[in-house]
């Protein structure tokens, strides 16, 4: 019997769309199945995708306020803008994407970047796709591009996440579940062992500050105002070479700055550290969760960022602060001195596994995920009786997300 076949639909804007491709894409192929990913940026051409990630990442970077009104008054109530924007997009992607799907049909198709499920459901709703259209969504809204009709299932991470989709389809079969999270998070050593093995002194205080690819705001700085205040830093520059020089200019200069590039390291990072500074990223937040480290936010990130900055305060065991070193540092030491409060027990608590919610999510469209293969041979949107899922029926979370 031949392995199924799931296809992941990603894009190249930061890095959190990847880290959830390698998780899932890891967990499938464990459980059977083989996997391939798509780049959307890259299936729109490469002028036309490198043109969006530039205009999309500069804008992000150099005119918040520009993307805040994107992202407010246009994505999330899907305005003639928006529109136009998924129009043509998708007037490029869905022809190539229906000739590489179409090559090898897939058994699955899961989406964790909005143009890629829009894509998806539109060769859904068209027939041209025969496999089960899912999404997965880490953020905690869901904006108009993310909730198209032809999608079969939506996985979100938070019950607010899940209601930001039955605002635009109030029928939508829709399932909270954890957020996926790499196993090594979960297998993570330690605080004395991640130290021991980078080298770092056992009894200082030492924090993980991590860029997701965006390098917004004075990162070096930064690095600099918290090693002068006696705390040792771990910064990491990601894909961002002229942040990683200036990570090494300033380590030079003193020791307590150990700069790093791109790392597949960090679950040890995140356990040597005392905290974590980052962007309100769902998928670092996860897991800084996961490793039991407290979360210091930089209310630096436009749009979806601002939404996620605030559900994770709600969830606890983090604070935000402004761009500037010095509010960085402030906010860091209220940071780690509210951490020394916390006993052993609490600092050891690891939240639940996210596999067993998702599968039996999925279930929910007919992929027993683990056996690899469909449930009882039905139709992946079908009913026992064949017939379609009863309209209207309110969504059914199978896993809290953990906190």
């Amino acid at each position: 019997m031949s392995r199924p076949r799931a296809v992941l639909l990603s894009g190249s804007l930061g890095l959190g769309h990847e880290m959830l491709v390698r998780s899932c894409g890891a967990w499938l192929e464990s459980s059977g199945w083989d996997v391939e990913s798509f780049d959307c940026m890259r299936l729109l051409g490469r002028r036309c995708g490198a043109a969006g990630q530039r205009l999309f990442t500069r804008t992000v970077r150099a005119l918040p306020g520009a993307y805040d009104a994107l992202h407010f008054a246009h994505l999330r109530p899907g305005s003639p803008l928006a529109r136009a924007l998924d129009s043509s997009a998708c007037g490029r992607l869905v022809p190539v994407l229906a000739e590489r799907l179409a090559a090898t049909p897939p058994d699955l198709v899961l989406s964790v970047f909005a143009t890629g499920a829009s894509a998806a459901a539109k060769l859904r709703a068209a027939g041209t796709l025969r496999a089960p259209a899912v999404v997965l969504c880490t953020d905690v809204t869901l904006h108009r591009l993310w909730v198209q009709a032809g999608t079969d299932l939506f996985l979100a991470t938070s019950h607010a996440a899940a209601a930001s989709v039955l605002r635009y389809l109030p029928r939508a079969a829709v399932e909270v579940v954890p957020p996926p999270v790499r196993p090594a998070f979960y297998d993570a050593p330690t605080r004395e062992q991640a130290r021991s093995q980078l080298g770092l002194p056992g009894d200082e205080p030492c924090v993980l500050m991590i860029d997701s690819g965006w390098g917004i705001g004075p990162l070096a700085q930064r690095a600099r105002a918290i090693a002068r205040a006696g705390i040792h830093v771990l910064a990491v520059a990601g894909r961002r070479p002229d942040v990683a020089e200036a990570f090494r200019t300033v380590a030079e200069r003193d020791r307590r700055v150990h700069p790093f590039g791109f790392v597949d390291d960090v679950p040890v990072l995140m356990a040597a550290a005392d905290a974590v500074i980052a962007l309100p990223g769902a998928t670092t937040c996860a897991e800084a969760r996961v490793v039991g480290r407290p979360l210091l936010l930089l209310d630096t990130m436009p749009g979806h960022g601002r939404e996620n900055l605030l559900h994770e305060l709600e969830l606890g065991d983090a604070l935000a602060c402004g761009p500037q070193a010095s509010d960085v540092v402030e906010a860091l030491q209220t940071l780690l001195w509210r951490a020394r409060g916390r006993t052993v027990a609490e600092r050891a608590a690891r939240p639940a596994r996210w596999e067993p919610a998702f599968a039996a999510a999925l279930g929910r469209v007919g992929i027993d995920a683990r056996a690899g293969a469909q449930l009882d041979g039905r139709s992946p949107v079908s009913g026992r009786d064949g017939r379609p899922p009863a309209a209207g029926r309110a969504p059914v979370p199978v896993g809290q997300p953990s906190t």
